[in-house]
Order: C-alpha cells, then sequence, then structure tokens
C-alpha cells in the first residue's frame, strides 16, 4: 500500500479548541483531494462543511473529550450533528462509570446512542490512557453488546494516545462486528501504517495528509 493509499484510512482531524474556518476549509480542501475517509471536526461546523463541501463524508465529536456529560445531553449532541450532516460520530465514554466499574451502565449508554446514531457510524472513545487492562477488556465487552461500529483508542486530549499493544488486546475481545479506530499520536506516516497492519479499519491523525502529500 502507498502512502496515498493509506489516506483512505484517515479521520482527517482538526479539533482544537480555536480552530477557525480557515482552519476547517483547508482540512475539507485537502481531504476531498486525499480522499480522506472523513474529516473529524467540531460539531459547531458540520452544517457549513455539509453545505459548501456535499461529497465529503462528515465525523464529529459528541461528550468530547471528557464524557462526562450526561446521556441524555450526548444522544440529543448526537441527532442534532446528523440532522446537520454528519454521517459519523465519535463518542467519548463515561470514565467515571468506567473507573467506577459502572460497566453495564457505560454499556447501556452506548446502546442509546447508537440508536439515536441509526444507519450511521458510531465511534466509541474509551480513552484507553486512563484504563486497566480489565476496564479495557469491560469496554471490549461493552461496546460489542451495545452493537457500536468502531471502539477507538483516545481523544488525542488525554495523558496518552493510541498504542500498538492496545489495538493488539481490541482484537482479543471485541465482537467480529467491531472495528477499530487509533487516534492520538500518530504524527508519522510510519505510525500510520504500523496502525493500518495492525488491524486498525480507521486511523485519526491530523498530519498524515501533510506528510504524504510530500512523498507523492
Amino acid at each position: 500500500m502507498t502512502d496515498l493509499e493509506m489516506l483512505s484510512y484517515v479521520d482527517h482531524t482538526q479539533l482544537k479548541a480555536f480552530a477557525t474556518w480557515e482552519d476547517i476549509k483547508e482540512l475539507c480542501e485537502e481531504a476531498v483531494e486525499y480522499k480522506t475517509a472523513t474529516v473529524c471536526i467540531p460539531p459547531c461546523y458540520i452544517s457549513r462543511v455539509h453545505k459548501e463541501f456535499p461529497t465529503l463524508a462528515i465525523c464529529t465529536v459528541v461528550g468530547f473529550p471528557l464524557g462526562y456529560s450526561v446521556t441524555e445531553s450526548k444522544v440529543l449532541e448526537t441527532k442534532k450533528a446528523i440532522e446537520d450532516g454528519a454521517l459519523e460520530v465519535d463518542m467519548v465514554v463515561n470514565i467515571s462509570d468506567v473507573k467506577n466499574g459502572e460497566y453495564k451502565k457505560v454499556e447501556e449508554e452506548i446502546a442509546k446512542l447508537k440508536e439515536a446514531a441509526g444507519d450511521k457510524v458510531l465511534k466509541v472513545i474509551i480513552e484507553a490512557c486512563y484504563l486497566t487492562e480489565e476496564e479495557k477488556i469491560a469496554m471490549c465487552k461493552a461496546v460489542t453488546a451495545a452493537e457500536a461500529d468502531y471502539i477507538k483508542t483516545s481523544t488525542g486530549f488525554g495523558t496518552g494516545g493510541a498504542t500498538l499493544e492496545d489495538i493488539e488486546l481490541f482484537k482479543k475481545h471485541i465482537g467480529p462486528h467491531v472495528k477499530i479506530k487509533a487516534a492520538g499520536g500518530v504524527r508519522t506516516l510510519e505510525d500510520l501504517r504500523a496502525y493500518i497492519e495492525a488491524g486498525c479499519s480507521r486511523v485519526g491523525a491530523s498530519a498524515a495528509v501533510k506528510l504524504a502529500a510530500q512523498n507523492k
């Protein structure tokens, strides 16, 4: 697989709190040119991007980045994002619930968001840097039972990002319908290739397009 072909696995991402319209527009133009899987953008920009780049697949975030919004808020965020034009939603689990061992509660929240998303893609960010191995395995089971589409390693805003060790752990414990997204700290083309080869169907990255473009 060439460097440019790898970009079809990338959610081209700009989620900084101070992202301007010019930042988002540049991201979208790059995504169109280099055929990334999606653009992953803040919810406040979905409607404008959908109007100005109607062929572009839009991913957004819900309960981001800390995850402790109440479920009702996350459901409303999800419905609004899809109404505005998002095709994919990356939600953050309630990490406090995970740490409290309330795994069934987390599963129920994921299921409610999947119901709200309907036929759109729901990715579940478990923020693995804060979790023990036992908790990660419990989240693999919760994501599977709730019938979400992806388990995702990280927000990119925590104390750590994706690791290949976590990808291997996920592969052992998720159900056959669940895919894997790595995010956080994927800064080189070598990183991108390693995560794809490890089994990730999607990788969240902000720098991959510019790096691949230099090598075309």
